[in-house]
């Protein structure tokens, strides 16, 4: 039973995090908001309503789960805006940030990058009065982020990597066995692309896990990887001229 009091109280700060209500919930199980207040309170969902439920959510029973066993020790799944700016100014903090989020030692750190480790501990001190880590004894590294932890929408993180590296990443021909490139272009009614948004949302929490699954193996074992998926409503300038 503590168990699943667990999971249904992951399942509240899922909704919450998505800023969906009780009423939302009602709606979707075709029931009173009486009804599911008391299935809240008595943690007295069925299989068959807790899928229901995640498909509101757009994920996964499996997602749930997930986030319930990192929910103890992973608690942040945002910076504010400010946190974001400071990250952002730095780019050796910045690089040390995305490496101690995929995982990264400082060892790993110092033995692949130009930095001391008096860099690397000012810097993870940094991280750890963000609350993005723990800084530990022997500068051992313990994570505070969630599992659906995501930079801001269109934040300084976001902008950053948009302004400063886009043009380096699609530099590459994408021909490599490790690289692939699809741009597919069509015609898509509202509901049509609202479906092929929640695929793609269900594909980045695929890669998310699949990172997270990976990341107990050496670093020699694993690969810096970038995903980049887009989608919008957009047509080529390069054709304006010949439009009426």
């Amino acid at each position: 039973m503590a168990q699943t009091k667990q999971l249904i109280d992951t399942l509240k700060r899922a909704l919450k995090a998505q800023g969906l209500s009780y009423a939302d919930v009602a709606k979707e199980l075709n029931l009173s908001e009486a009804s599911i207040k008391r299935l809240f309170s008595q943690s007295d969902f069925s299989l068959a309503r807790l899928d229901k439920v995640c498909q509101l959510l757009e994920m996964e029973i499996s997602d749930l789960v997930t986030q319930m066993h990192h929910h103890s020790h992973a608690r942040l799944s945002e910076l504010s805006l400010q946190q974001e700016q400071e990250i952002a100014s730095d780019t050796g903090l910045l690089l040390i940030t995305v490496c101690i989020l995929n995982q990264w030692s400082m060892a790993d750190l110092i033995a692949h990058y130009h930095l001391s480790e008096h860099q690397c501990i000012h810097y993870l001190a940094v991280l750890d009065r963000l609350q993005l880590i723990d800084l530990l004894p022997d500068n051992r590294i313990k994570l505070r982020v969630a599992t659906n932890f995501k930079w801001i929408d269109n934040g300084p993180i976001q902008q950053f990597f948009q302004q400063k590296l886009a043009a380096d990443f699609f530099s590459a021909k994408f021909t490599r066995q490790d690289e692939q490139l699809t741009v597919i272009n069509g015609m898509l009614s509202a509901e049509a692309m609202a479906v092929f948004q929640r695929k793609l949302t269900q594909l980045a929490r695929e890669f998310d896990m699949l990172n997270h699954n990976d990341a107990s193996l050496p670093l020699s074992h694993r690969s810096g990887t970038t995903v980049v998926l887009a989608m919008r409503n957009w047509r080529l300038g390069l054709f304006d001229d010949l439009r009426k």
